[in-house]
């Protein structure tokens, strides 16, 4: 969090003025204190983050409330983001308009523990693995959609190896899981320690608006979110026939 601030050029005086919270709360929290929850859900927006991912980033454990609603939707989203990738941007603005106009839908199964295979040791991958569970993507959801959206076609045991420190999180593909996350590769390069280098292909639109499509289905049911799947294939026949 110090080299993110530091990035951004934002003090610790201005980010607690900013939240509206407690200086001294901060600076506990940056000199290594275990943070609450509220204070987390308070520094999120100021920092630019979602909360969910600051949680991951801060090693406590995502709420309920913040969790991906429904597992059995996660295993859909591949095909989603293959029919946002295609789609022109007005239509995937209006795919995202969609999805935003379905209700929340209550909890009806608590959280599901994560399978042990995904419970990571402390590192960077692990890190980064545990943020795109924030986006209900799993091993084979992860390999699927970084294909889709990014250089980079890795079987799903290696995206697993990648979290367990087993593989090296390289340069480049942090760059590919920033663009997955719709974080910034720099803001995800201060918060992992990895250092980038050289130059970098920017993200092309289609791609940041498929990453961000991500984020907004999270909280949907499995039958939501084949519903905006038969919204992206109307509107894909839609621009064939134009």
């Amino acid at each position: 969090m110090k080299r993110l601030l530091e990035r951004r050029k934002l003090s610790p005086v201005a980010l607690f003025q900013q939240a509206g919270v407690a200086a001294h709360k901060v600076e506990a929290f940056l000199g290594g204190a275990t943070p609450s929850p509220l204070l987390l859900r308070q520094l999120a927006s100021t920092v630019d983050l979602h909360a969910a991912d600051l949680f991951v980033i801060t090693g406590l454990p995502v709420p309920d409330d913040l969790a991906p609603l429904d597992a059995a939707a996660g295993k859909l989203v591949d095909s989603l983001v293959g029919h946002a990738i295609r789609l022109p941007a007005p239509h995937r603005y209006r795919l995202r308009q969609a999805v935003r106009s379905l209700p929340q839908e209550k909890r009806t199964q608590p959280v599901p523990p994560l399978p042990l295979r995904e419970q990571y040791p402390p590192g960077p991958g692990g890190m980064i693995l545990r943020m795109l569970r924030n986006r209900n993507l799993d091993w084979v959801g992860s390999a699927k959609c970084l294909a889709r959206l990014t250089p980079h076609y890795l079987a799903a045991s290696t995206i697993g190896l990648v979290g367990h420190g087993r593989k090296e999180l390289t340069p480049d593909l942090l760059v590919s899981f920033a663009t997955l996350l719709a974080v910034p590769a720099d803001d995800l390069a201060a918060i992992t320690g990895v250092e980038l280098a050289g130059d970098r292909p920017s993200r092309g639109p289609a791609a940041s608006d498929a990453a961000e499509l991500l984020w907004d289905v999270r909280r949907l049911t499995a039958g939501q979110v084949r519903q905006i799947l038969y919204e992206a294939e109307s509107m894909l026949a839609e621009c064939a026939a134009e």
